[in-house]
């Protein structure tokens, strides 16, 4: 994927095991040149192809920067970053950052485009994988049902495919909340995230999927931040670290830190496929905090993410129930069972090992608002 940096500002290119990048001598000969981006990806062997510029005025840096699908010539991406040059090092760093957490979404959905216009009997493990992803990252059971059916494929295509395990973990970890809380489900859960961590030491995703079924399904909060960091050390950009890091902490009780991590993630990624989690994990935060209006406001960021979650609707019920507006509370609680009909609150604390304090506080709001213990 070449880049087109000016010298005068050039960009460490943090890790992400799914992306293979040229490397900056050979993208140099295009600089200066006016080149046709299709022509550039047939030369380089590349997908897509990654340009920019750097205007400074004074003590302020510009940095422009595009993505193009070098096969068809439409853009993934384009971002304008404005920023005082005082610390060129520590631009660097954040914009980098910045563009590697919006890019890495945009290529994915990309990718995923571009999987849906082959043909299922040539669909290798990543195709599957990608083929996949939309239905993983729903957390319905039934759409789950049907990626766990293409990700068992890529299994047996290639059995020490981390990621495919990493997905394959989120999978099972929502069929055991939301599809009956079956022993099955939470085992297969630990086991490919065990298999995730076994086969993924370099990459982020993996890291991050298999740690957050270890730490909401084998109660291992440790064991899940040891993986977080790794995914970290490895792509310091990952919003979907920070996210589900985030939602572990609200399940834990640390407040101040799921909204920080929820927040960290969305900045990296503001239109990430799992914002509704981020959103989420804010609303325990400010939840356990005694912040209801903020707690509000940021369950109804997550029903407007993902409508057709219950989880959503449970933070949005129970902060409802705080404020005293007990009719909006138990439409939110009638439609957490219309999604999820056997949800049971005390049942679903337990699931993910809800800290106590958190758990007697939700539970008082979610029983005033009509949910069944």
């Amino acid at each position: 994927m070449p880049t087109g940096w000016s010298p005068t500002l050039s960009l460490a290119w943090p890790r992400i095991n799914w992306l293979f990048v040229i490397a900056r001598n050979s993208t140099f000969t295009y600089k200066g040149r006016a080149v046709d981006v299709k022509r550039v990806g047939r030369e380089l062997g590349v997908r897509y192809v990654l340009e920019g510029s750097v205007r400074k005025s004074g003590g302020s840096v510009r940095v422009t920067g595009q993505m193009i699908d070098a096969s068809t010539g439409a853009h993934v991406w384009a971002e304008r970053y404005d920023r005082s040059s005082n610390d060129v090092f520590a631009l660097q760093d954040e914009i980098a950052q910045s563009a590697v957490g919006a890019i890495a979404p945009s290529l994915r959905r990309a990718e995923i485009d571009r999987v849906k216009r082959k043909r299922p009997d040539s669909l290798d493990g990543y195709d599957l994988v990608l083929r996949a992803q939309m239905d993983v990252d729903s957390g319905m059971p039934e759409r789950v049902a049907r990626a766990l059916m293409l990700l068992e494929r890529a299994i047996e295509l290639d059995p020490a495919y981390a990621l495919t395990h990493g997905n394959a973990a989120m999978c099972h970890h929502c069929l055991f909340l939301r599809a009956g809380l079956l022993e099955t489900n939470r085992a297969a859960s630990i086991h490919h995230a065990r298999s995730a961590i076994l086969h993924g030491q370099d990459d982020a995703a993996a890291l991050t999927l298999a740690g957050f079924s270890i730490g909401m399904d084998g109660h291992d909060r440790g064991a899940a931040f040891t993986a977080f960091e790794a995914a970290l050390a490895i792509s310091p950009s990952s919003a979907l670290t920070y996210i589900l890091g985030s939602v572990i902490l609200g399940w834990g009780g640390e407040a101040e830190r799921a909204i920080e991590w929820s927040e960290r993630g969305m900045r990296l990624s503001p239109f990430d496929s799992w914002a509704f989690a981020a959103f989420d994990a804010q609303a325990m935060g400010h939840f356990l905090r005694g912040r209801y209006e903020e707690a509000c406001r940021a369950a109804y960021k997550s029903v407007q993410a993902n409508p057709a979650h219950s989880i959503t609707y449970v933070q949005l019920a129970g902060a409802l129930a705080k404020l005293g507006r007990l009719e909006e509370a138990k439409a939110a609680a009638t439609r957490v069972l219309e999604l999820h009909p056997t949800f049971r609150y005390s049942r679903q604390f337990a699931g993910v090992n809800c800290t106590p304090e958190l758990a007697a506080s939700l539970g008082d709001a979610l029983h005033a608002a009509g949910l069944p213990e």
